[in-house]
């Protein structure tokens, strides 16, 4: 499967609708978390998908230093439930882990881990950096990957 990655501006309505429906159902419905998923920052970021049958079924925002963090990061990271346990998260993460140090040159990315994906970022070579905090009432970790050589 390919990623797609596109600026705000090059996202299609339909695409924009997409992803925003995708986040709503895992992020809002799944996770039976309020929180506000239009923070402003979609504007400054990269969008990184992948479409199955015209549906989006994984998604990430890739961000600049000084927006989120003061490092680079990857946020939003979802996959569809039915996609899930296929690979393609990991597939995925290697995808925009690759874009960030080879378009934008990043030696470090961070992402705010949920607790229960800990293991799946360390596998992807996340160290946490963190103590456990809560991030919308979810246990999350601060993990940050060192691009090496």
């Amino acid at each position: 499967m390919n990623f797609t990655f596109k600026h705000f501006h090059e996202l299609s309505v339909e695409e924009l609708y997409n992803i925003l429906q995708l986040r709503s159902e895992i992020f809002v419905v799944e996770q039976d978390c309020v929180y506000n998923d239009l923070d402003g920052l979609d504007k400054t970021a990269i969008h990184q998908f992948a479409i199955r049958n015209n549906t989006i079924v994984a998604y990430s925002r890739l961000l600049k230093p000084g927006t989120r963090f003061p490092d680079y990061s990857i946020g939003r990271v979802v996959v569809k439930k039915s996609e899930r346990g296929t690979g393609l998260g990991i597939k995925m993460m290697e995808e925009a882990k690759n874009f960030i140090v080879t378009e934008w040159g990043a030696t470090q990315i961070k992402v705010s881990a949920q607790k229960y994906l800990k293991k799946f970022y360390k596998d992807l070579g996340f160290e946490v950096v963190t103590e456990e905090y809560l991030e919308d009432g979810i246990p999350h970790f601060g993990m940050l990957y060192q691009y090496k050589k």
